[in-house]
């Protein structure tokens, strides 16, 4: 059995059937076909059930279609482990942040990384917490800052730091230039514009409308933080994000609250059993290392 065979296994898996996995990998389906058969025979089952229109996987195939997915992932991380310069001389750096902490974070991390390791090469994606996992998992992504909270249990999350989520106007809203904190009551009359409920943010955003028994007047709702930015800045409407975005650059003022104001933690995310590369390394210890000396704090806030 070779590689190939794992390789032209998974693609039929995929594609569900062999004409589409024959075309993604540029070879004729009776080739194709005569692999798996191969593959069937070495193993003494059959790993896909023909009968119907499209190929499904046969209870065996779908086992051995698991390990077969491992297997090329861990084969891959060992690709990368020969190829790793321990003195970062050069290397990669595949990094995620879901887009919360994109919008605040991002551009810090990067100019203290980048200044101290210039010859990394970096590789930024901001995914929703679903594509990070699965970014991790199929080892397309070295490590990720994101929520602690995570479903699968072989992702490694790292408490980072805890962050408070706060409203925030823009130059145009009537409390723009307020000085006192905001009751619950008066959370309540006010206008939001959030991001829509497929945003972890905005999950913890609704437990504390709840806990503090509100009903928001919710006008706008986005599924971009840049976006929402921009009709918080341009309209009389406020919003609630992590407090770090609120900055005079962005011509957005934090108002407090009073009382318990909603907070989630920040986690790095990273594959468990899996080879960390120096780069991975050396952002997790730049990222830890600034929360837990209070000099650098100014590196989140």
């Amino acid at each position: 059995m070779l590689l190939r065979h794992l390789r032209y296994l998974l693609a039929v898996a995929d594609h569900g059937g062999f004409t589409r996995a024959a075309e993604a990998l540029h070879v004729s389906q009776p080739t194709l076909s005569q692999q798996i058969r191969q593959l069937e025979e070495t193993l003494g089952v059959s790993l896909f059930d023909r009968t119907s229109r499209t190929v499904k996987p046969t209870d065996a195939g779908q086992a051995y279609i698991e390990c077969a997915r491992r297997v090329l992932v861990e084969l891959e991380a060992g690709k990368r482990a020969l190829h790793d310069v321990k003195d970062l001389s050069r290397g990669t750096l595949r990094l995620a942040m879901t887009p919360t902490f994109m919008a605040y974070l991002v551009g810090p991390l990067v100019r203290d990384y980048v200044a101290r390791f210039a010859n990394i090469h970096l590789q930024i994606s901001e995914l929703s917490m679903d594509d990070i996992e699965a970014g991790l998992l199929d080892d397309s992504l070295d490590i990720a800052i994101a929520f602690t909270q995570v479903r699968n249990a072989d992702i490694e999350s790292i408490p980072a730091f805890t962050e408070t989520l706060g409203v925030m106007v823009g130059r145009d809203h009537p409390l723009y230039e307020s000085q006192g904190a905001l009751s619950a009551e008066e959370v309540a009359q006010m206008k939001f514009a959030l991001l829509t409920t497929d945003f972890v943010t905005r999950n913890r955003i609704d437990e504390y409308f709840a806990l503090e028994q509100i009903t928001p007047k919710v006008v706008i709702e986005v599924n971009s933080v840049s976006t929402l930015l921009e009709v918080i800045r341009h309209t009389a409407i406020a919003t609630i994000l992590p407090e770090p975005i609120a900055t005079q650059g962005r011509a957005l003022r934090k108002i407090p609250l009073l009382g318990e104001a909603p907070k989630r933690g920040a986690a790095l995310l990273r594959r468990k059993n899996n080879y960390h590369s120096a780069a991975s390394v050396a952002f997790m210890e730049l990222v830890l290392g600034a929360i837990a000396d209070e000099s650098t704090r100014s590196i989140i806030h």
